[in-house]
């Protein structure tokens, strides 16, 4: 009997505090009931517009708190991510055979491929992508500047004098060493921001082609499983 008296007290208490516009989060937690108790109590309580105006902003204040905490895990973890990566590649002594390597690498999964390894054509868009390529291919095969031409590909809205300029400031070959510009088509419906263009790196020397293309594949042999 006490305990039934109990109960019934608890449930007009939450039923009050529901009208007030208390959560069943809230509810559970300051009657000590479970959550599944408060639910069903409270499935018939009748609220008022107020109630549900508190309710409803309590709700997008949840809402916005579980986003911040979600934001700084996310940046917590970013962190952390990049320190892991710096460390790493502190430790690493960039040489020639590391830069041939690396370039073999980068060239097999972006490269141009061709019967008997004979060219070597590098695209992207990404001006970092094609900067680390060209600096290992540098630094780690004996090449002649004169060799190389580039290619852009660029849409009816890019200035062709301003990206000629800034791809060649970023693969550090002349102007004058760039072709006819390809002009690729443009639905005029979308206009990315910050695009470059994208830039084809050729490099006329077939001995070098080879010798990238088959430093890949050793690679591949010698760590593949």
């Amino acid at each position: 009997m006490v305990r039934m008296l109990a109960k019934t007290s608890e449930k007009k208490k939450a039923m009050k505090l529901r009208s007030l516009g208390y959560s069943l989060n809230e509810i559970s937690d300051l009657l000590k009931i479970s959550k599944s108790s408060a639910s069903l109590w409270l499935r018939d309580v009748h609220l008022s517009e107020q109630a549900r105006k508190i309710i409803s902003q309590k709700r997008e204040q949840a809402r916005l708190k579980s986003a911040l905490t979600n934001h700084d895990r996310l940046l917590k973890r970013l962190d952390e991510a990049e320190k892991f990566a710096n460390e790493t590649v502190e430790m690493i002594r960039i040489d020639a055979k590391i830069s041939r390597i690396t370039c073999a690498l980068l060239y097999w999964c972006e490269g141009e491929k061709a019967k008997s390894d004979k060219t070597l054509t590098f695209a992207n868009s990404d001006p970092k992508l094609i900067a680390t390529f060209l600096a290992m291919l540098r630094m780690g095969f004996e090449i002649s500047e004169s060799k190389f031409r580039v290619c852009l590909h660029l849409h009816d809205y890019h200035n062709e004098g301003k990206q000629i300029a800034f791809w060649s400031r970023v693969t550090g070959i002349p102007a004058t060493q760039f072709s006819k510009t390809y002009n690729k088509p443009h639905t005029g419906k979308r206009t990315r921001e910050g695009y470059a263009g994208c830039a084809s790196i050729r490099y006329y020397d077939t001995r070098i082609a080879r010798q990238v293309q088959a430093t890949a594949r050793a690679f591949l042999r010698k760590t593949g499983l």
